[in-house]
């Protein structure tokens, strides 16, 4: 090593050590987990009275029952109820400051958004920029709890999905002008706020049981999740792009992502496919043939529809 690209690291080491001080234990010092070490804590810790929280189903009296007995997609196989439940007990455990593996998961998060090598402090206005609502993002999970910072975990460690993370990041703090004419399109949102929403739509459709079918399939249930989140996130990306969307539309969007995650999974999950194998025809990142083809089925609205969950906390963007 040089003399001065040893002097270079021992500048950078002292810069990291400064952070540190400002962040607690939760700066640069505290290594970036992955998803799978993550998801290995959950399976071993007590998660009892969070379980003892979760409706694992949607109740259906009446015709509803019969339709969905008649017509409804298939059960979810009794080998995988397990990671059914834990999935869902992830939704209903909070951000706890104690707990190291959760603090390891936004520290990790925050630093594969901005690129730095760097942490932050555990409350500060960087969340906000990283499109939190305020200083402390735990209070941006009711309704998703860890399961919405776990998918979002997965979503910029996984090698395949990192790309497209980042570049949905940077459209959501990106400002745009429309051509020939004076009017700006802003077309930043706040990135982890719309991040929760596709978690909540997610938990939705599998308590819907909209899902049993590809888990049944894949013989997996918290995969299928992480990748129809990935995929949703993707269409969102790709109709928000093209079409100009701004915070404005959101309420429109989420609902219409709502209805294709529920009836339409498949779909949403091969173009997930597509993206990842980077079909030339089918590549997710280019321009939709046509507002109508962007998410699948044309939809009719009579006036602004916030997403509707059966969850705890509000479900719309904000």
């Amino acid at each position: 090593i040089s003399e001065e690209l040893r002097r270079a690291q021992e500048e950078w080491e002292a810069v990291e050590e400064i952070q540190s001080e400002l962040g607690g234990t939760l700066a640069s010092a505290t290594p970036l987990i992955s998803f799978n070490e993550a998801l290995q804590y959950f399976q071993t810790a007590d998660l009892s009275e969070c379980r003892r929280k979760v409706r694992a189903t949607v109740h259906r009296q009446g015709l509803a029952a019969l339709l969905r007995f008649l017509f409804g997609p298939p059960r979810l196989q009794p080998q995988l109820q397990g990671e059914r439940e834990l999935a869902l007990a992830m939704a209903q455990c909070g951000l706890d400051d104690n707990e190291r593996v959760h603090m390891r998961i936004l520290q990790t998060i925050y630093k594969k958004l901005t690129r730095s090598r760097l942490g932050c402090p555990r409350y500060g206005a960087h969340w906000e920029e990283l499109g939190f609502q305020g200083v402390d993002p735990g209070t941006d999970l009711r309704g998703t709890g860890m399961l919405g910072l776990m998918q979002l975990l997965y979503f910029v460690m996984d090698a395949q999905t990192l790309p497209l993370a980042q570049e949905i990041f940077k459209l959501s703090q990106h400002e745009t002008q429309a051509p020939a004419i004076t009017l700006i399109f802003l077309q930043n949102f706040p990135f982890c706020i719309m991040s929760v929403n596709i978690t909540r739509i997610v938990i939705q459709a599998l308590r819907e049981e909209c899902l049993s079918r590809e888990c049944n399939r894949r013989q997996q249930v918290i995969a299928v999740l992480n990748d129809l989140y990935a995929a949703a996130f993707l269409q969102l990306y790709r109709v928000w792009k093209w079409q100009r969307k701004t915070v404005a539309d959101s309420s429109f969007l989420l609902k219409e992502l709502e209805l294709s995650a529920k009836k339409k999974p498949k779909r949403l999950l091969k173009s997930l496919e597509a993206y990842v194998n980077r079909s030339p025809v089918a590549d997710g990142l280019q321009q939709p043939a046509s507002p109508s083809a962007s998410l699948g089925e044309e939809i009719d609205f009579t006036g602004v529809c916030d997403l509707q969950v059966e969850l705890e906390g509000e479900a719309r963007l904000v």
